[in-house]
C-alpha cells in the first residue's frame, strides 16, 4: 500500500506542476492530460481516441488523474464569494421533517421518515397500538454516509425482511436478510447482486438477479448475461438456483411474485425497449416456465393477478398504452382481451384496495382515473391541483390508497384517499418553509426546427422582469420513453428564491406523448431531442426571459448527452453547460457494462456505417473542436458509476481542456465513493447542489440575494 501511494503522489505532482492559477481573469491551468496515438477504425474511417487510458479505472495513473482535477475544481469553487453562504440558506431550506407514505407488513405499519438532513432516510413502524419504534436506520451503515439502501422486500406474512445496500466503493450491491420481527441478521450476506428487485415466494426465500462476475474490471466491463436466481432460506448463497438466464442469454432479467403467491412472473429484455414475458406457476415446483411473449417488440408490465388472469400494461397496438388481460391456461394473442382501450393520453396506471388506477399523463401533468377489475370507470379522482400525482399501489387488502402531489411550487403531500367514497384528505402536509404563493408556474408550447410543437414548464417568482437578464436553468433529458412531469426540489426552489428562473422542456425521445414521441427521439432521430432543446433555449431568449449570457443548460445521464451534444453544436447559445453523468463517447458506450442495452434509443457504431456515421456526426466527445469558446462547463460524475461510466466523463473533461479557447472554465468534478446518483447521501447531494449553483451564477456574473428567512 506504501509503494502504491508513492506512486500515487509522484504521478500527481508530475499532474499539476504545469502552471499557477489567476481566477482574477478565470484563466485556470488544468492538469496535463496525457494523449497516446489510440485509434479504432470504422468501416474505414479512422477515429482518434486519444484518451482511452482514462477507461481503465483500476490503473494509478487514472486515479492520480481524478485526484489532479478535484484538486483544480476545488480550487475554483472555494474562490466563489457566496458559495458558504448558499450552502448555510440550502441546508435551512432542507432542514425538515419529511415522512414517506405508510404500508402495512404483517403485524406493523411501516414509514420512512428524515429529521431534516438525516443523510438517509430511517425506517420506523408502529404496532397494532400505534407504539413507534426505530427499525432500520441506514446512517448507522458506514460512518461517511456512502452506503445506502436500496431495496427492501418483506416476505408474505411480514415476518421476514431482505433488503440491499450499496456500498461507495463496492461494485454491485449486497442483500442482507433480517427476522422482522426481533430485528436480527438471521443468514449470511448474498454479494454481487446487480440490477435486482427481492421478492419473496411466501416465507420460504426470494428471487434476485445478478450478473457473473465480470472479466476485468468490475466496474467498466461489459455484462451481457442477467440471471434470476432464488435464495431458499437456511441455505448458502453458493447453492443458490439459477431460475432464468442460464441457457437463454439476456441483458436484463427481473422476477416478481404475485401478491397471492400464486406466479412467478419473469420479464427478459435485452435493451431498455421491449421485453420477453414469461409466467411459471408456484402450485407445483416443477411446473415449468411458459412463454407469455416471444419478442421484444413491444413492453409489457403485470400490473396484478385475479387467479389466472393477468392485467397487463402494454403498448402492443396502443402507442399510449392499453391494458389487457391474458389468461394463463391460454396465453396466445388470440385470447387477449382488451380491459382499459388505449387513449389520446400516455397511460402509467397501479393497483390498490381491488382497483385500478389509470394514471394518464395530459401534457406532461396528471389525470387519474378509478376502474374496477372489470373494466368499468368508478370516477375520475379529483387531485389538488395541476402537477404530478404518484403513488396509488398497495396491497390488494389494504383499505386506504395514499399518494403523493406536488409540482415545481408545491412541495408534495402525501393524501390518504378512500377507495369506495372517492373522498381524499391530506395525510402529511410539507413541512418545507417554502411561500409557494409568491412563485408561478405555467406551460408553454414552442415550435422546434421542424415545426413540432414542443411542451415547456417555466417556473420563477412572482413579478418577474423579462429583461433578458434573469439567470436560467434549462432542463432536459429527452431518451429512453422516461417523463419529466412536474416536481418540487429544494435546490430549485433556492435557484428561484435567488431570481433565477427554471425551465423544464418535455423533448422528444421521452415518453411525455407515447411511443411515437419516443421513437422521433431515438436512432438516426437523435437530432430531434437537441433541436427541441435548442428551441427551448432560443424561446426563452425570444421571450426576453434570459439571454445567453444568463443561460444555463443542465441534464444528467441521458441528458448528460443531450447538454454535451447542445453546447458542441451550439457554444453560443449558453453561458453555462452542466453536463451530469453524461453518455459522452457514442462510439464506445455499448462497450461497457449493459450499455449494449441502450442501442434502441442509440444504434451502434457496429450496426452499419450510415448508423456510425450518424452518431460520430453529433457524439459530444468528437464533436469539441480546437479554437471554439464553449459555454463554462462543470461536469459531473462518479468515480464508481457502473451505469454511465465515468471514463464518458473523463475523456469528454480532457479533450474540452485541451480544446477550449478564452476564458471559460471547462472543469470536472469527480465525487469519490459514488455511482450515478441514487443512493448518494444528503450532504453530498446538497454540496454538489450547492457547488453547481455557486459555479452557474459566477460565471454569468450575478450575485445571488442570498434571502434566508
Amino acid at each position: 500500500m506504501k509503494k502504491y501511494n508513492m506512486k500515487l503522489k509522484l504521478v500527481f505532482i508530475m499532474m499539476i506542476t504545469k502552471g499557477a492559477f489567476s481566477f482574477g481573469q478565470k484563466s485556470i491551468v488544468y492538469p496535463e492530460t496525457r494523449s497516446d496515438k489510440t485509434i479504432d477504425t470504422y468501416f474505414g474511417t479512422q477515429v482518434n481516441d486519444p484518451y482511452r487510458w482514462l477507461e481503465d479505472d483500476r490503473s494509478e495513473e487514472t486515479a492520480a488523474w481524478v485526484v489532479a482535477q478535484n484538486k483544480v475544481t476545488n480550487a475554483f469553487l472555494e474562490q466563489i464569494p457566496f458559495r458558504n453562504q448558499l450552502k448555510a440558506r440550502m441546508e435551512q431550506l432542507w432542514n425538515y421533517e419529511k415522512t414517506g407514505a405508510p404500508f402495512t407488513e404483517g403485524n406493523f405499519t411501516y414509514y420512512f421518515k428524515n429529521n431534516g438532513l438525516q443523510n438517509q432516510s430511517v425506517l420506523y413502524r408502529k404496532d397494532a397500538n400505534g407504539n413507534e419504534s426505530l427499525f432500520l436506520d441506514p446512517n448507522t451503515f458506514s460512518k461517511d454516509g456512502t452506503t445506502s439502501l436500496g431495496e427492501i422486500s418483506f416476505s408474505k406474512d411480514g415476518s421476514k425482511l431482505a433488503y440491499s445496500i450499496s456500498e461507495g466503493e463496492v461494485i454491485g450491491e449486497k442483500v442482507i436478510i433480517m427476522d422482522a420481527l426481533s430485528g436480527k441478521v438471521i443468514e449470511d450476506t448474498l454479494v454481487d447482486v446487480k440490477f435486482t428487485s427481492l421478492s419473496w415466494q411466501g416465507n420460504k426465500g426470494f428471487y434476485y438477479s445478478s450478473y457473473d462476475k465480470p472479466k476485468g474490471s468490475e466496474l467498466s466491463a461489459k455484462t451481457d448475461q442477467h440471471k434470476l436466481y432464488f435464495h431458499k432460506l437456511g441455505t448458502s448463497q453458493k447453492e443458490d438456483k439459477v431460475i432464468f438466464g442460464e441457457s437463454q442469454k439476456r441483458r436484463y432479467v427481473g422476477g416478481t411474485v404475485t401478491q397471492d403467491d400464486r406466479y412467478l412472473i419473469i420479464s427478459a429484455a435485452n435493451s431498455t425497449y421491449g421485453n420477453e414475458l414469461y409466467v411459471k406457476d408456484l402450485s407445483q415446483p416443477n411446473n415449468p416456465i411458459v412463454s407469455i411473449v416471444s419478442d421484444f417488440k413491444n413492453d409489457y408490465n403485470i400490473l396484478v393477478n385475479e387467479g389466472s388472469k393477468l392485467f397487463v400494461v402494454t403498448d402492443y397496438l396502443a402507442p399510449n398504452k392499453r391494458i389487457i388481460v391474458i389468461d394463463v391456461s391460454k396465453p396466445s394473442v388470440a385470447n387477449w382481451q382488451n380491459l382499459i382501450p388505449e387513449s389520446t393520453n400516455v397511460l402509467e396506471p397501479s393497483t390498490c384496495s381491488g382497483f385500478i388506477f389509470a394514471n394518464y399523463m395530459k401534457d406532461a401533468v396528471s389525470l387519474v382515473k378509478q376502474y374496477d377489475y372489470s373494466g368499468k370507470l368508478i370516477r375520475e379522482v379529483q387531485l389538488p391541483g395541476v402537477g404530478t400525482a404518484d403513488g396509488f399501489s398497495g396491497k390488494q387488502k389494504d383499505k386506504i390508497v395514499y399518494f403523493t402531489f406536488t409540482n415545481y411550487v408545491t412541495p408534495a403531500t402525501i393524501y390518504a384517499f378512500n377507495p369506495n367514497s372517492g373522498l381524499s384528505n391530506v395525510y402529511q402536509k410539507s413541512k418545507c418553509q417554502f411561500s409557494s404563493e409568491d412563485y408561478e408556474s405555467k406551460q408553454v408550447f414552442y415550435t422546434s426546427k421542424d415545426g413540432t410543437k414542443v411542451p415547456m414548464i417555466i417556473t420563477h417568482k412572482k413579478g418577474l422582469e423579462l429583461n433578458g437578464k434573469n439567470p436560467t436553468i434549462l432542463y432536459g433529458y429527452g431518451g429512453f420513453n422516461i417523463s419529466l412531469t412536474p416536481n418540487f426540489s429544494v435546490s430549485n426552489a433556492v435557484w428561484m428564491e435567488n431570481g433565477g428562473v427554471y425551465a423544464v422542456a418535455n423533448l422528444r425521445g421521452g415518453g411525455e406523448y407515447g411511443k411515437e414521441w419516443h421513437d422521433a427521439g431515438t436512432k438516426m432521430q437523435k437530432q430531434n431531442v437537441f433541436d427541441d432543446f435548442i428551441a427551448a433555449g432560443e424561446y426563452l431568449i425570444a421571450k426576453k426571459y434570459t439571454s445567453s449570457n444568463f443561460l444555463a443548460i443542465r441534464g444528467g445521464s441521458n441528458g448528460g448527452l443531450l447538454v454535451g451534444a447542445v453546447m458542441t453544436q451550439r457554444p453560443d447559445l449558453a453561458k453555462v453547460a452542466l453536463p451530469a453523468v453524461g453518455v459522452l463517447d457514442l462510439l464506445r458506450y455499448h462497450t461497457f457494462t449493459a450499455g449494449a442495452g441502450w442501442a434502441y434509443d442509440y444504434g451502434t457504431a457496429q450496426d452499419n456505417k450510415a448508423m456510425f456515421e450518424y452518431l460520430k456526426a453529433y457524439s459530444p466527445l468528437h464533436n469539441i473542436k480546437k479554437g471554439v469558446q464553449y459555454p463554462a462547463t462543470m461536469i459531473t460524475t462518479g468515480d464508481h458509476d457502473d451505469r454511465v461510466v465515468p471514463a464518458h466523463s473523463f475523456k469528454f473533461a480532457a479533450e474540452l481542456q485541451a480544446k477550449q479557447t478564452g476564458d471559460n472554465p471547462a472543469l470536472i468534478r469527480i465525487d469519490v465513493k459514488a455511482g450515478h446518483g441514487a443512493g448518494k447521501s444528503l450532504a453530498a447531494t446538497i454540496q454538489e447542489n450547492v457547488d453547481i449553483q455557486a459555479f452557474t451564477l459566477f460565471n454569468m456574473g450575478v450575485t445571488p440575494l442570498l434571502n434566508a428567512n
